[in-house]
């Protein structure tokens, strides 16, 4: 089996579709489906079901978690090697849902570290364990618990998270807010997949109720922008309201003990991290969420 195979294999498995992963991977159809018919030659079995739809079967779910290991740890071992024989610190690689919470981290980081390369990447959670688990990235930050074995966690903080209004709401003079008051608003918000939303739509639907979204943005710093535009309300974390860069918006607290976001660190139990990637774990780590600043947690 080659290495070129075995990656052009991961992308086909995770997109399910054999001319989006060949689009992705710059490559024609019919090269990449030989390749794929050929690796399930050499393992003896199929790897993915043909009826209708290009699906992953369970034999192929086996094989990729062995071969996302395996990549991964070939991946690992030359970054050690580069790390060993440059005698540098190397690289990390951070995954995230969003960056606005970790912009004073990396930055004192960064002035801690001028020579240490930082790669960031947006991540949504359903990504992060195969993420970790290949070794593409070293951290990840998630606002939602990821499940999964072979993970090693730090919690870094928990906090309400409120709605956020126009100045000139009617709500906007409000103390406090429940969700049955909500129910009929329309909700400026992210996509299916990330913490704001799932959030949103779990605390609805714990009253029965759907919100009423007029906007789903990818987008997520123009989110209060909208808000502010008078466009719609929408969910909001008390960290965000420390943010210079946050558009006018009045914050109100939710009357729901279960509006809250619990943010962690993660990585990979057995990864190889880096010097680069320990430090920037110790860095935000020992990060004093309340004021913005380093603490020192020895």
């Amino acid at each position: 089996m080659e290495l070129n195979s075995l990656r052009q294999f991961l992308v086909v498995a995770r997109l399910e579709h054999l001319s989006r992963a060949a689009d992705e991977l710059h490559i024609a159809q019919p090269s990449l489906s030989r390749t794929i018919a050929r690796l399930e030659s050499d393992v003896g079995v199929p790897l993915f079901d043909r009826s209708g739809r290009l699906r992953l079967n369970d034999t192929g779910r086996l094989f990729r978690d062995h071969v996302e290991r395996a990549l991964g740890e070939l991946d690992a071992g030359r970054r050690a090697v580069t790390e060993a024989t440059s005698q540098g610190l190397g690289t990390v690689r951070l995954a995230s849902e969003t960056f606005l919470t970790l912009t004073r981290p990396l930055a004192a980081y960064k002035r801690a570290h001028p020579a240490i390369e930082i790669a960031l990447h947006w991540s949504p959670p359903e990504d992060m364990t195969r993420r970790l688990r290949a070794q593409e990235v070293d951290l990840c930050v998630a606002s939602q618990p990821l499940h999964a074995e072979g993970l090693e966690s730090v919690r870094l903080f928990e906090e309400a998270v409120g709605v956020g209004v126009p100045l000139d709401h009617p709500l906007a003079s409000r103390t406090s807010v429940t969700i049955d008051e909500l129910a009929d608003q329309p909700f400026v918000t992210a996509r299916e997949g990330h913490w704001l939303r799932r959030l949103l739509d779990r605390l609805f639907a714990a009253r029965d109720l759907t919100p009423k979204i007029v906007c789903e943005s990818d987008e997520h710093s123009a989110i209060a922008d909208l808000i502010s535009a008078g466009l719609g309300i929408g969910l909001a974390p008390a960290f965000a309201r420390r943010s210079i860069t946050q558009a006018p918006v009045a914050w109100i607290p939710v009357a729901n003990p279960d509006c809250r976001r619990t943010v962690t660190l993660y990585w990979g139990t057995d990864n190889h991290l880096s010097a680069a990637a320990r430090l920037m774990r110790t860095t935000i780590t020992n990060w004093d969420w309340n004021t913005s600043e380093p603490q020192d947690k020895r």
